[in-house]
């Protein structure tokens, strides 16, 4: 049983046996893990992502530890990618599903109220900011976050009477239709989903990449005057939307987060031209960035907030919440069959109690800074590094050809190639972390909130060796 401590949830001894038959019970010996690969090569989709990263049968996990059917441990840096809040197993997780099943409570419930959801409701409305709280209604969702961004976009489209959406460059929402329209990565919506005629793309503040050549604060300042001078310009082309969307911080864009006085500004033009704010905190949620909404470093209240991942505490759940004011829905507007998923809810309870019974936002900003800080020191002498970012527990390194000339902001071009065998190397060493951004040259961290200081420091160890074998190995993959 894991065990959890004031600095994280200590994984279990780690172990190299290979689950075999249980000689009591007579259950077949498990199937060897190449056979298991090799039967999903043949038999899914060729979109599967992550399976082709880390060639893994995962048969145990606890905490920040995964066991793979060979025996092989690894620290989880992808947490689902981020779904996982307090990590595989947690104990509260654990007990909350164990509780619903005792109870004999149904466990698929349509939009009925239940006592399970009712203290979710109650919870997740007990966290949220005061004015979003206050004057709130909640709507749930299919299982996915795509299915909350359609959600929202729904919502304000209605209650707005227009079609528009304000998007940004670098975004990603969801692989859904209307959520692939104002994601911006070209290559996952082509050519699904060309470009769409509605979406108007904006710039997002990218400091070390500055679409105006001068990063910083001076480069967001300058986006934010660029995108209300679109707006009232009437020779812009820009028809009044219905909807501006932003991430608070850009996870699959690389690791990108927008600065403080920016996102109050896009809260002042929007609110100034009565444009709906919808903010997509499916990955940022639940104390993550070091603050329990990432919309609390800004102080800024968005009219929709769109909430996945460790909001269901590890299984599906994706709600919206909302100002009552834009409420016009009529019945059966935005509807989904698992949306009453009671196991999530209560996983999803239990997960937002314990990330604010133990102000796991502080040990994200404390430990989140020491691991950035560490990250720093592993740039320092390694000019493959172009810049370490992030906030909390969603920290990205960018990757970058170390023998290009710099730009007039210092930057040199992504180095994809390396930054795939940066991960190969990592996964080698027993470490998991993905890649994200500007041509997936981006190596994200998204460990769950209850990461030790020890763990932390091994994941830089290994993180730093597999980077010296990378640079050292360029067949390497």
């Amino acid at each position: 049983m894991p065990v959890v401590t004031d600095r994280g949830l200590r994984p279990p001894d780690r172990t190299s046996s290979t689950p075999a038959a249980d000689e009591g019970g007579g259950h077949a010996p498990a199937p060897p893990p190449h056979a298991v690969l090799q039967r999903q090569r043949l038999r899914e989709s060729s979109a599967r992502t992550y399976a082709r990263s880390f060639p893994i049968v995962p048969v145990r996990a606890s905490g920040m530890t995964i066991t793979g059917a060979d025996g092989t441990t690894y620290l989880d840096c992808l947490a689902g990618a981020g779904s996982l809040a307090l990590g595989h197993n947690h104990p509260v997780v654990v007990e909350a599903i164990r509780q619903v099943l005792d109870s004999q409570a149904p466990l698929h419930a349509l939009d009925l109220a239940t006592p399970v959801k009712d203290t979710f409701v109650e919870t997740l409305f007990a966290l949220l900011p005061d004015d979003l709280a206050r004057h709130g209604r909640i709507h749930f969702c299919g299982p996915t976050g795509a299915d909350a961004v359609e959600a929202a976009l729904k919502l304000t489209r209605t209650a707005t009477g227009r079609h528009g959406v304000l998007a940004f460059t670098g975004a990603y929402h969801g692989m859904t239709a209307g959520a692939l329209s104002v994601t911006g990565n070209v290559a996952v919506r082509t050519p699904v989903a060309p470009a769409p005629t509605d979406v108007t793309r904006l710039p997002y503040p990218y400091s070390y990449r500055c679409p105006f050549g001068i990063g910083g604060s001076e480069g967001a300042a300058t986006g934010a005057k660029y995108i209300a001078s679109l707006l009232d310009d009437p020779s812009g082309g820009v028809l009044p939307p219905a909807a501006m969307i932003v991430e608070p911080v850009q996870g699959e864009g690389g690791v990108i987060p927008a600065p403080d006085e920016w996102l109050r500004e896009m809260r002042a033009i929007t609110a100034d031209r009565q444009i709906p704010l919808i903010v997509d905190e499916v990955q940022t949620g639940v104390a993550r960035t070091g603050a329990f909404w990432a919309i609390e470093h800004a102080g800024i209240t968005p009219d929709v907030l769109v909430l996945s991942k460790a909001v269901g505490g590890g299984l599906p759940l994706a709600v919206i919440v909302y100002d009552s004011r834009l409420d016009g829905w009529q019945v059966g507007a935005h509807t989904g069959t698992f949306r009453g998923n009671q196991l999530a809810m209560a996983t999803g309870a239990a997960t937002l109690r314990y990330a604010a019974e133990h102000d796991l936002a502080q040990h994200a900003r404390v430990v989140g800074q020491r691991l950035r800080a560490e990250l720093n020191r592993l740039a320092a002498d390694r000019p493959s590094v172009g810049e370490v970012r992030g906030r909390g527990f969603m920290l990205g390194i960018e990757v970058v050809d170390r023998d290009a000339a710099p730009d007039a902001l210092d930057s040199r071009p992504p180095a994809p190639e390396l930054a795939a065998r940066i991960r190969a190397e990592a996964f080698r060493r027993g470490l998991i972390v993905e890649l994200g951004g500007r041509e997936d040259s981006v190596v994200r961290l998204l460990p769950p909130l209850v990461i030790s200081e020890a763990e932390a420091d091994s994941v830089i160890e290994r993180l730093a060796a597999a980077w010296t074998a990378a640079e050292r190995n360029p067949t390497a993959a």
